[in-house]
């Protein structure tokens, strides 16, 4: 692991998702900018191989006959691409954080890497690994909800309503570190991301308009985005960490010419389906009426909830799967998802469309 030691959040999301299937065994790790802090927060995870940062770390790892098959990169954006690249360059399976990078000159060459590299690269926009997810991309895959028209996606939180001075604020109000986009970048790619993912379809181009409402913050904390499809669907992309009694109320509504869905991130073991003309249908994880998309990536019987921390697990599963082909000369089964570098791309792209447009009153811009 790079990045994730003792005062990061997401690094124990991640360590926690990587062990819950028995996949991974954590043996090294560069966890923090300073030596110090490297050397203390490997030592409470009881690791032997500490570094004091992800270029020795590379390094040396690929020289040991034992070294590690993948490194997992949960640091701040702007760190992304130059860690990735060291590893990639040596071979080395790459799971990183999202977004790809902080600047898109950054996800360019990123995606050169990768695909210079034999490595692969797995991007963990964790949300397209809950079951009911999977299940929503199946059906509209499958025409239950016809061709597509309308597709409204929201990602609204509120800690962010006021200055914070804890880490997790700091770096991601800092445009340095986090890139041009703030909330648009952290939670709004997720919300991108997932319209993209559940319709099978591509935003060909957008108009937003970006604000930063609190005082003195440098990069946007809310985000009103007009989006329109390949194929003719329109979409709204809402994305805020500034709106009072909302927590983590990441939700998508899909509508066809034959029905609609929505799933809501906070209650996902649900999945609601409307055929046009008939009552609403409730589709539980691992229920009745849930297909074999859904099935794969649950744990559990319907009635258990499974949330976000099972979601980091099916790709970080997704993932092992794909680096045991890998080592296997084999190929990856068909059904095996995960998000790509390209992917990636997209979403630093997206970003970098969202500023643009917003800093020209709103224009239209072509991704």
């Amino acid at each position: 692991m790079v990045g994730g030691g003792n005062d990061a959040f997401i690094g124990g999301v991640h360590r926690m998702a990587a062990r819950l299937d028995d996949r991974y065994e954590l043996l090294a790790g560069a966890l923090s900018s300073t030596p110090e802090k490297a050397r203390a927060s490997g030592e409470a995870l009881g690791l032997e191989r500490i570094y004091s940062d992800f270029q020795q770390m590379a390094e040396a790892e690929s020289a040991r006959e034992d070294g590690i098959e993948a490194v997992s990169i949960v640091t701040p954006n702007h760190v992304h691409c130059a860690a990735a690249t060291a590893f990639l360059a040596r071979g080395i399976h790459v799971i990183c954080d999202k977004p790809l990078t902080s600047t898109l000159d950054d996800a360019h060459r990123l995606v050169a890497a990768a695909e210079q590299s034999q490595a692969l690269f797995i991007l963990t926009h964790n949300y397209t690994a809950y079951p009911l997810v999977r299940q929503a991309r199946e059906m509209v895959a499958g025409g239950d909800i016809g061709s597509v028209r309308v597709v409204q996606v929201e990602y609204p939180q509120d800690w962010l309503t006021e200055p914070q001075d804890i880490k997790q604020a700091l770096w991601r109000c800092d445009p340095v570190q986090a890139g041009a986009g703030g909330g648009i970048g952290d939670i709004g790619t997720h919300a991108f991301n997932l319209a993209e993912f559940v319709t099978g379809l591509e935003v060909e181009s957008l108009a937003a308009d970006l604000q930063a409402f609190v005082p003195g913050r440098q990069v946007d904390d809310n985000a009103h985005v007009m989006l329109r499809f390949g194929g003719g669907a329109r979409g709204m992309l809402w994305s805020s960490q500034v709106a009072p009694g909302n927590e983590n109320a990441l939700r998508i509504r899909v509508y066809g010419d034959k029905g609609g869905l929505e799933w809501v991130q906070e209650n996902p073991n649900r999945l609601l389906y409307t055929p046009f003309g008939e009552p609403q249908r409730v589709i539980t994880r691992n229920g009745a009426g849930a297909g074999a998309a859904a099935a794969r990536l649950s744990r559990v019987p319907p009635g258990h909830p499974e949330g976000y921390i099972e979601g980091f697990a099916n790709l970080y599963s997704e993932a092992a799967t794909a680096i045991e082909a890998a080592r296997d000369g084999t190929p990856v089964p068909d059904d095996v998802l995960y998000p790509t570098v390209h992917d990636g791309l997209k979403g630093v792209q997206f970003v970098a469309a969202c500023v643009a447009s917003s800093r020209d009153n709103a224009a239209w811009v072509t991704l």
